[in-house]
């Protein structure tokens, strides 16, 4: 079945406000398009929590830092909608810029301590564009339920934040990372890769799930960077922006796996920036 897509917040909202008298929960899953099979299984979680389900398509300018990527990131609005048709979903929300930002708009939300760090620290303004656009999405949805990937962890944790902080009324909801076969996280910016720099930057995972396990065993990470920088070297990848282990709940930085942790990189293969995390099993006391 094909969903509308709805361009507009007064047709939007005409159909949340039926949805909430009938008192049917609505769950949200916001994108910006270029939509895999990550994405989709987030939509699949969506239908199993939610009465009706509102998926967005929206490229946020404001989460991006260089104009020349926020042109190149992929749009494929027909094709997206095409793969939602066999969910059946109740809308696809495709605003445009005006209609998130009006002129005028002079709003901006920020949330302090988790976004100082990772792509935070590398990314400035990225998580309050993030924050912003999410808060405006989660009100015109009327979302009760609102689903992201642990692929972006780190956003995730940024956006729980945000809805309790506020108030928002959203339960958000975080779903396991999509791989594909050989270990790459699925991304839509797996697109701008060549065949060739596509098969190498599987090794980001590769050698993230080794750290992981010697991490778990007792490994400090500092003694684990060389090898691993190194093999990323090799492997092709160009600038390291990071390569941590953080804690799940506020994102400090840690050596050792002594409390639930993860670990997090985000690294450069032929002008194309690749972010994933990985589960640090905790070191078990002997």
């Amino acid at each position: 079945m094909t969903a509308p897509i709805v361009r507009t917040l007064a047709e939007l909202r005409e159909m949340t406000r039926g949805w909430q008298r009938a008192e049917e929960s609505i769950g949200v899953v916001p994108t910006m398009g270029a939509l895999h099979d990550g994405h989709l299984s987030l939509v699949a979680r969506a239908k199993e929590m939610s009465d009706r389900v509102i998926v967005t398509i929206f490229v946020n300018p404001k989460q991006f830092n260089n104009p020349e990527d926020l042109e190149n990131y992929p749009r494929t609005e027909h094709e997206d909608a095409r793969k939602l048709e066999r969910f059946a979903v109740d809308a696809i929300y495709v605003p445009d810029g005006p209609q998130m930002y009006p002129e005028g708009f002079a709003t901006n939300i920020s949330v302090n301590g988790l976004t100082n760090v990772l792509c935070g620290a590398h990314r400035p303004g990225h998580f309050d564009g993030v924050a912003t656009v999410v808060t405006k999405l989660f009100t015109q949805t009327s979302a009760d339920f609102a689903f992201f990937g642990e692929k972006d962890f780190q956003q995730l944790q940024v956006v729980r934040r945000l809805a309790r902080d506020l108030d928002l009324g959203v339960e958000v909801v975080g779903c396991p990372t999509i791989r594909e076969i050989d270990g790459l996280a699925m991304s839509s910016r797996n697109l701008l890769l060549s065949d060739q720099a596509r098969s190498r930057a599987a090794a980001l995972n590769e050698v993230m799930e080794e750290m992981a396990e010697a991490l778990g065993q007792g490994a400090r990470i500092a003694d684990l960077l060389p090898n691993a920088q190194a093999r990323l070297g090799a492997a092709g990848f160009g600038e390291i922006d990071y390569l941590e282990m953080r804690t799940n709940d506020t994102l400090s930085q840690v050596e050792q796996a002594n409390q639930p942790a993860r670990l997090f990189a985000a690294a450069w293969m032929a002008g194309v920036r690749l972010i994933d995390n990985v589960d640090v099993p905790v070191i078990t006391k002997r």
